[in-house]
């Protein structure tokens, strides 16, 4: 028996240029749990959510073209979450010198996976047809506000700088 391995082409050569860039000020929040109300509503588990997304949306909506983009898309997402506490991390490894003056990253919530979640759910219907068209993330990342090693998508207030890329439909192999 013979093995053929299959070698995907090489990362998606995104444009050096996003087609569309949105900057969110605003608390990004996290997309949680649903709760059962009864009657067969549900509701979001935290009231942060519903204000996030309407920033998200706002936001969307003054940098986008008429139409929601449909068809295959790569996005960047880079979430400023708060200003950087002046305490030790609970998760710094016990004795290991530690200085008020060490930048880190926030490596506590909120999820970065709840507030892609969240995040996505605003756009659909603005910027996307679906977030189902999002095939690739060519950057999704946290920091707190004006970490500059982040680069320039770090915000000097809590938001998040999303940029997204129109990717060809098909590619001959």
């Amino acid at each position: 028996m013979t093995a053929t391995l299959h070698t995907p082409a090489a990362t998606t050569a995104v444009g050096p240029r996003p087609d569309i860039t949105i900057t969110v000020h605003g608390a990004p929040a996290p997309q949680g749990s649903k709760r059962h109300v009864g009657g067969g509503v549900m509701i979001e588990s935290s009231k942060k959510v519903k204000p996030w997304r309407q920033d998200v949306k706002a936001a969307a909506i003054e940098a986008m073209p008429p139409a929601p983009l449909d068809g295959p898309l790569a996005v960047s997402m880079v979430f400023t979450v708060r200003h950087r506490p002046g305490g030790r991390p609970t998760w710094w490894p016990t004795g290991t010198r530690w200085s008020k003056s060490f930048m880190w990253r926030p490596a506590s919530t909120p999820d970065l996976s709840k507030l892609l979640r969240a995040t996505e759910d605003a756009l659909t219907g603005v910027v996307w047809k679906d977030d189902a068209r999002v095939v690739e993330y060519v950057r999704l990342a946290k920091y707190y506000v004006a970490d500059k090693s982040g680069g320039s998508d770090v915000l000097s207030t809590p938001g998040c700088v999303i940029r997204v890329w129109r990717l060809p439909e098909a590619v001959s192999l």
